[in-house]
């Protein structure tokens, strides 16, 4: 089943026919008003498979068929790759591969966390073993490399996160860690490299974003004070923003046809606190002959984007806090329309429909809320029965360090992690299962 997707702010109108890649909708579109309002454990739920080991990408959509990646074993052994029905959830093959770097599963690193893209001729996967391996629709290995072994190790003590991007005949991946970091675009045929930018090792989990701005495509990176738009074909930098702080984990969001905004928020224990409050923001771009120039029309320092991207939708910006508080900005000038607490945190990034917001908790509380300068809460929706998705306590977990608590405290349960979008129905993903909201 398809979706039908239309430009909401961009001159010209397209048809997008599936959910192929990370964050879709942080593009200008608008989706179907017929999406579920609400559900709970036992209504609305049109079915909910099991996934092997476990996973924190989102999910990707080709057609008829949905796929989710995910890792399984103590030292995350082995990097599986599973492809469903989207009519009723069940399995269609199943792959799995060595890891190339084997490393601890734990709370507290990611866990098959970039997530896929996917096009006509297959599905192109990502793991932060350093694996990138392609396959057809049949599950048919078209081609696998180890970028460990061509660029180096990865060397990150939470692990990476940053998913893949996509434009016609290339993919492109970012890996940003303490060892060799980079931004390269490999041939979706064959897997070879087209091109390869070099960046400072540093630590995020952000993801790039294609972006047509001022009519050109573009890769575009926000990480650690920078953020920069590369050429498609080269891996030249066309333009750059820096002096910013925290923008660590949101991907940018485009508002128009050349301008995008950037989320950021402080990190452990207030790390980077003054910078994070002005790196909240709009970026435009404009040409003067073959130069880019990047400007910062305004700075939301009162917004904070925590865990998920914030959204441009029909003239207003959303953010969303660690505290679960959605902000409110207006895009012509940055000023906060309003704050408001929402049901939870959200890790997913929040999907925009019709007149209305879906924030997507961590904990499994959806929050669907009006679109629009007043806030109005519409349905507070659970996706499982949080008593029991609780784990057992034990006694070497109430043994445990007070950072340890804390992490367990914040996984204490299954996650939201990701949400993709196919007709009237929303598909979302936690750790280890996959669920099929809607008719």
């Amino acid at each position: 089943m398809s979706i039908r997707t239309v430009l909401c702010l961009l001159p010209c109108v397209f048809i997008a026919a599936n959910w192929a890649e990370f964050l879709p909708n942080t593009k200008p579109i608008s989706l179907s008003n017929n999406l579920p309002v609400r559900w709970t454990p036992t209504e609305g739920i049109a079915w909910s498979s099991e996934i092997k080991g476990d996973g924190q990408s989102s999910p990707v959509i080709w057609d008829d068929k949905i796929v989710v990646t995910s890792v399984v074993g103590d030292m995350k052994d082995n990097n599986v790759i599973a492809c469903l029905t989207l009519a009723d959830g069940k399995n269609l093959w199943e792959k799995s591969f060595d890891s190339s770097l084997k490393v601890k599963s734990s709370l507290y690193v990611s866990r098959a966390a970039p997530t896929p893209v996917a096009d006509q001729a297959g599905v192109y996967t990502f793991f932060e073993s350093g694996d990138l391996i392609a396959l057809d629709w049949d599950g048919g290995v078209r081609w696998q490399k180890a970028l460990t072994s061509e660029y180096g190790e990865i060397k990150a003590v939470f692990g990476i996160s940053g998913s893949l991007a996509q434009h016609e005949d290339l993919i492109f991946v970012l890996v940003e860690n303490d060892g060799p970091s980079y931004l390269a675009a490999f041939n979706k045929s064959n897997g070879k490299q087209v091109w390869k930018a070099d960046r400072r090792s540093r630590i995020s989990w952000s993801s790039p974003a294609v972006l047509t701005l001022g009519g050109v495509p573009q890769v575009v990176v926000s990480s650690v004070g920078f953020v920069e738009g590369y050429d498609i074909a080269t891996g030249n930098v066309l333009w750059t923003v820096d002096g910013l702080g925290g923008n660590t984990v949101a991907t940018p969001s485009q508002v128009d046809e050349r301008s995008l905004i950037i989320g950021a928020a402080p990190g452990r224990d207030g790390k980077d606190a003054a910078s994070a409050a002005e790196s909240n923001l709009l970026i435009r771009l404009s040409r003067e002959g073959d130069k880019w120039i990047a400007t910062i029309p305004w700075r939301a320092e009162k917004a904070i984007a925590s865990f998920s991207t914030p959204i441009a939708y029909k003239g207003l910006g959303y953010w969303v806090n660690r505290a679960g508080v959605v902000q409110c900005v207006d895009l012509t000038d940055g000023s906060l329309i309003y704050a408001e607490r929402i049901d939870e945190s959200c890790w997913a990034t929040p999907i925009a429909t019709g007149d209305r917001i879906y924030s997507f908790g961590k904990d499994g509380t959806t929050t669907v809320f009006t679109a629009g300068r007043e806030f109005k809460k519409l349905e507070s929706n659970r996706l499982w029965d949080s008593e029991a998705a609780k784990p057992d306590t034990n006694a070497a977990a109430r043994e445990a360090t007070a950072e340890r608590r804390a992490a367990t405290a914040m996984f204490s349960g299954p996650v939201q992690y990701g949400v993709a979008i196919a007709g009237d129905r929303f598909y979302i993903r936690t750790g280890n299962r996959l669920y099929a909201v809607g008719h």
